[in-house]
This record gives structure tokens, sequence and C-alpha cells, in this order.
């Protein structure tokens, strides 16, 4: 299972976006998730999928740049992953979940607090690849998509709804040379190589334990 906690950056002296969060998180999880997401604390917002490739764009949803000169500066959310188990039965809302994959996503999300990509992953003992493994390999995603403009932003969004590259340049109005280019600076095509291997990888975290 995999858990995600996240805690909203400087909430104090921001305005609460948890409620909004939530939504938009539905919406993307879909049936994919175990419950409807949930707010776990004032600040802090909880939700768990089996599914891997959805944990890895939900995390990526919340660890995304705020919009450039908002408010919200780069960071908006803390975010802690966690792979392990889940108690059963479920309760009736996500923040009564129990077992190890969201005790480890507390641990996990205090860890991100600290660090630079505000993004922190555990996993549970015994599981390959292990945290110290994929902990990297996901802040080097993190790190590619922070220095993305918002043009680029622009075309990743067409992109990643399925649009090819052609098709894109017509939506945006542009040749299809300009968009190859764009594509080229905002490094898309590394990324979603690593979506499809980072998905690989949290699938076996999910699913090896070592003997």
């Amino acid at each position: 299972m995999f858990a995600i906690t996240a805690d909203q950056v400087d909430s104090r002296h921001r305005e609460d976006l948890v409620d909004g969060a939530l939504g938009e998180l539905a919406r993307i999880g879909g049936e994919k998730l175990l419950l409807p997401p949930d707010r776990s604390a004032g600040d802090e917002l909880q939700l768990a999928s089996p599914d891997p490739g959805t944990a890895l764009q939900l995390l990526l949803h919340l660890t995304r740049p705020g919009p450039a000169g908002s408010a919200h500066g780069l960071a908006q959310w803390s975010v802690g992953l966690a792979i392990g188990e889940v108690r059963r039965p479920l309760p009736e809302v996500t923040r009564a979940l129990a077992g190890s994959a969201f005790e480890l996503a507390r641990e996990a999300v205090e860890a991100a607090k600290k660090r630079p990509t505000r993004f922190a992953i555990a996993v549970e003992a015994g599981r390959h690849p292990d945290a110290a493994t994929l902990q990297p390999l996901i802040d080097l995603l993190l790190q590619l998509r922070a220095r993305r403009t918002p043009e680029g932003w622009e075309l990743f969004e067409l992109l990643d709804q399925g649009l090819t590259q052609s098709e894109a340049a017509s939506r945006l109005g542009i040749t299809p040379q300009a968009v190859s280019l764009r594509a080229q600076a905002a490094q898309l095509r590394t990324e979603f190589a690593a979506h499809r291997a980072l998905t690989t990888l949290l699938t076996d975290a999910d699913e090896r334990i070592r003997a």
C-alpha cells in the first residue's frame, strides 16, 4: 500500500489550501484511491492507494511548484510517501486508517520538512528497493520539474493528457519545431521515461519482500 501525508508549508501565513487540494486529489486518484482523501489535522491531508502509478502521480501533483509570481512560492506542501501495510478492516474515513504505511508516512512528512525538495519516502523494512534507493531518484525528478518554465508546464499538461507534439503545436498556435524545442528545454521525454521507471520500482517495493 502507498500512503501519502502532506503538510501545508507556512500555513500560518497563507490561505488554507487543504480543501481545494482534497478535491484535486480525489479527481486525479479516482477509483484507484483506497478511500477519499481526507484532512488528517488542521493543515495536513492524507490519502492512500494500492496503485503505484497513482501514488506517483499524486505526489508529483503535490510537489509541483506553485504558480509563477503567486503567494504560494515554490513549495506549497511537504510530502511524505510511504510503502507498507494497511490494517483491515478498513474504517469509514482515511484519517482513521492504520498500519505501517501510515506510521511511516508520518515519519516521512516530518523528514520532508527538512529536505530541499520538500519530499521524503519511507519504505517498510525488508522491502526492495528501499528508501535509500528510491529517494535520490525521485529527488532528481523533482529537481528537474522545479526548473521548468511556465511554457514548459503548458506543454507538459497537453502531452500528459495524451496529445501528440503535433496536436499540442496546433493547440498552442506554434510550429511543431517550436514545440520540439520547448519539449527539449523542459526535458519532457526524460520526465515521462522517469515516470515509467519509477512506477516499476515502486511496484517492486510494494510487492517484493527480501527473504
